[in-house]
């Protein structure tokens, strides 16, 4: 099943069920994400919105080996969790900005993202699959200066601007993704492939990410995960290769879609 949010002419939003099509046909969700769910009525939907508004968004550096090796730092011996701004969230088809605060080094990062659908704490590994909704395409835009240079590594500013977290174009159920350790992710800049790989290169399996970050730590239906990056990121390229306003970028993961998102200045 693939959940949505939705906008119709009237300027309503809510939550749907997609078949993608074509023609794409969207159904209104009745129930709750958090519980029991089902089909509605069909909906006349003028665009498809993030399909969920988190209450907390966490993201992982370094999961991915190569990307590790690419930028000659020692794999992590737990999870490197950061946090982005519920405000950073956008979603399919929506704009990145350039920042006012510094664009020069504006960088992707496609990513896998998991979506939790049981309020967890301290979820034994065997127990994590319980607790999750599905899986989503993430983009960790990042802001390579402010992360690793103005804010002294400290990496949550430089990765929470406006616009920094698109995700999309929606959830696909974790009962039609058996393995999400074993998914194609593909990162194109303007149809150029960046990044390729699979998400069996992470460093830390998706049921280990959620049960180190739910160690202590309370994870809220709707929290938003997302598992790191490959090899391929702009700030590694020789020369770097980052955002420009024109550009546009897309992540697809195998078994749950394509995000895209064109790229603008906030000027």
């Amino acid at each position: 099943m693939k959940i949505v949010r939705f906008e119709t002419a009237e300027k309503e939003t809510g939550n749907g069920i997609i078949e993608p099509g074509p023609p794409a046909r969207v159904f209104r969700l009745e129930g709750d994400l958090s519980g029991e769910f089902r089909r509605g009525e069909e909906v006349d939907v003028v665009r498809l919105l993030a399909p969920l508004a988190p209450p907390a968004i966490y993201a992982l550096g370094l999961n991915y080996r190569r990307h590790a090796d690419e930028t000659g730092i020692a794999y992590p011996e737990i999870p490197v969790v950061f946090i982005k701004a519920v405000t950073s969230l956008i979603g399919p088809d929506q704009t990145i900005l350039l920042p006012i605060a510094g664009p020069d080094e504006v960088d992707f990062e496609g990513e896998l993202a998991v979506v939790i659908g049981r309020t967890g704490k301290n979820i034994p590994r065997e127990r994590v699959f319980d607790h999750i909704l599905g899986y989503t395409c993430a983009n960790d835009i990042s802001a390579r200066d402010w992360q690793n240079r103005l804010q002294k590594k400290q990496w949550a500013r430089g990765k929470s601007f406006d616009t920094f977290c698109p995700i999309g174009p929606w959830i696909v159920t974790r009962d039609e993704v058996p393995d999400p350790d074993s998914l194609r992710l593909t990162t194109f800049l303007n149809d150029q492939v960046m990044q390729n790989s699979t998400t069996g290169d992470m460093i830390f399996p998706v049921a280990d990410i959620v049960s180190d970050l739910s160690r202590s730590l309370t994870l809220l239906p709707g929290t938003l995960i997302l598992t790191g990056t490959p090899e391929g990121v702009g700030f590694t390229r020789q020369p770097p290769m980052f955002l420009r306003a024109g550009d546009t970028v897309r992540v697809t993961i195998e078994g749950i879609g394509e995000l895209a998102n064109r790229v603008e200045s906030e000027r």
